[in-house]
């Protein structure tokens, strides 16, 4: 019997890979490694419905649905190892298992801050149950601290302003988003956020934590001297990829500085043979000649269905395909459609205070379409991100 398809990883890139193969007609064996206990699940409900309280379960897929397809789920089973060279990958109980393709699935891990203390209320969100510890210590808490306004921090903010909490969002660059979305549009959602009752303290960052006697945080003090009074604090100042357990074995990565990740060609190909990488952990090359990895939920449905494409010998689509994000952030979607720089050029289309439609362009041309309550009007335009659509003309037929 050969060896199986592995995929390390049971998050939402490792499950659609799975569902890819048997999808294109693979009836070899598949198994599925996760570290976690919990099956496969969704990871964006948890800064929003979960943590609120609005659901409590936001499994994928039901344990009958692995038995159906045939994939041999395995949880609580971390990887610690792979040699590329004997197709093999260690496990944490020291066993190992044999495969024929590798597939590289594991996702990012929150970033901490250095030097701040570990101590109790302070929190990071990435696994359901970082979201089920938060979500108990939100019941009852009056103010929050969130570090970092990034999507997460945002969500965050969001869904604790929902829940009745003070909160107060401390982000060292001049506006939340600006690294992603450019400064103009990190200006506008600063004004959601504040006119929903958030303190925003931008250009800021955290000089310590203070605590009380049972070691629990009370607060912050920032790098201006003042200081926030918190209940609990959360940290949503990045996430790094899980590539540890990669180290020793060849398999080219991304250099920290680039992002880090596993360097993958435009199907997900790595440097070593029968290996593959997917998700937020994978570096693939885009059509800019650029290796970048992509944190969007849309992407790992799409990149699956590449590798599993090009696993399987198949022609990739001609299609071009437009990237696409989300963020729910009080009663607005905020949607984006291609590929925003803070380098583009933005021009604001749209703006009644609280709504609003943005272009992006560069050199004249239109490079992502992004809108807060204006669906309709950012999914009309996909189209026009598939060819090279000058700016102006969108303007001139609007105006």
């Amino acid at each position: 019997m050969s060896a199986p398809i592995v995929i390390v990883g049971a998050g939402l890139a490792g499950l659609r890979t799975a569902e890819e193969l048997r999808r294109a007609g693979y009836e070899g064996e598949v198994v599925l490694l996760g570290d976690e206990a919990r099956p496969p699940y969704d990871r964006p409900p948890l800064s929003k419905q979960f943590v609120r309280g609005e659901t409590d379960d936001t499994t994928l897929r039901p344990p009958e649905f692995f038995a159906e397809k045939n994939i041999e789920l395995r949880l609580g089973t971390a990887v610690t190892g792979v040699d590329t060279a004997a197709r093999t990958v260690t496990l944490a109980d020291g066993s190992t298992l044999g495969y024929d393709q590798l597939i590289i699935a594991t996702g990012l891990r929150p970033r901490r801050l250095p030097g701040l203390p570990e101590v109790a209320g302070v929190h990071v969100l990435r696994a359901h149950e970082d979201a089920a510890t938060l979500r108990a210590e939100l019941d009852g808490a009056d103010r929050a601290l969130v570090i970092g306004a990034g999507f997460i921090g945002c969500e965050l903010a969001a869904s604790f302003r929902a829940a009745g909490v003070a909160v107060t969002v401390v982000e060292p660059q001049p506006t939340p988003l600006a690294s992603v979305l450019g400064e103009q549009i990190g200006a506008l959602v600063a004004r959601l956020h504040s006119g929903e009752g958030v303190d925003l303290r931008c250009g800021l960052g955290v000089d310590t934590l203070t605590v009380d006697d049972a070691n629990r945080v009370r607060g912050a003090v920032l790098t201006d001297g003042s200081e926030i009074a918190a209940d609990l604090v959360v940290l949503g100042v990045g996430s790094v990829p899980v590539t540890d357990w990669l180290a020793g074995s060849g398999i080219e990565l991304a250099e920290r500085a680039a992002g880090g990740g596993v360097l993958a060609d435009e199907v997900g190909r790595t440097s070593a043979e029968g290996v593959w990488a997917v998700g937020d952990v994978a570096a693939w090359q885009h059509d800019t000649g650029v290796r970048k990895r992509v944190e969007h939920w849309t992407s790992a449905g799409e990149q699956a269905k590449l590798l599993v494409t090009a696993l399987l010998g198949g022609a990739p689509p001609t299609a071009a395909r437009v990237p696409y994000f989300w963020s729910d952030q009080y009663d607005l979607k905020i949607q984006a459609l291609g590929t925003p720089s803070p380098a583009d050029d933005v021009t604001i289309v749209t703006d009644d205070g609280r709504k609003f439609l943005a272009y992006y362009s560069r050199d004249g041309i239109l490079t992502a379409v992004l809108g807060a309550g204006m669906t309709a009007q950012v999914m009309k335009l996909r189209a026009k991100l598939t060819t090279a659509t000058p700016v102006a003309d969108l303007l001139a037929a609007a105006g």
